[in-house]
């Protein structure tokens, strides 16, 4: 599984992405949405885990942006702003029910990566 972290936290995904890695999960990570379309243009991803709050751009419109470009694309959204019922609107948007609040749980974030990839 090869999976892109997008998030502003350069800290954050970095971690993210080192403790997948010994997990054996191929990790990738972006602090902008620019950066982000790039990575997703040059290399092949199975999941995008999106900030919901990236300067620049949201994390609902990098989604549209990345979905519309690779509908295959399966997404999780992390937020550390924002309530559930912020997010329930956003989803009823983007069509996901996969979300984590931060700080994000690597078990957690593992399961639901685990169970999309599944369906």
């Amino acid at each position: 599984m090869r999976i892109l972290l997008v998030d502003d936290e350069q800290e954050l995904v970095e971690t993210l992405a080192e403790r997948l890695g010994i997990r054996g999960i191929e990790a990738r990570w972006a602090t902008t949405g620019d950066t982000a379309l790039e990575r997703i243009d040059q290399e092949n991803f199975d999941l995008a885990v999106l900030d919901v709050k990236i300067p620049g751009i949201s994390g609902i419109d990098l989604h549209k942006k990345m979905k519309a470009k690779y509908p295959g694309l399966k997404f999780i959204f992390m937020t550390g702003h924002g309530s559930h019922d912020d997010f329930t609107a956003g989803s009823a948007e983007t069509g996901t029910d996969y979300y984590l609040l931060k700080p994000v749980n690597i078990e957690e974030l593992i399961d639901k990566m685990t169970k999309l990839m599944t369906q």
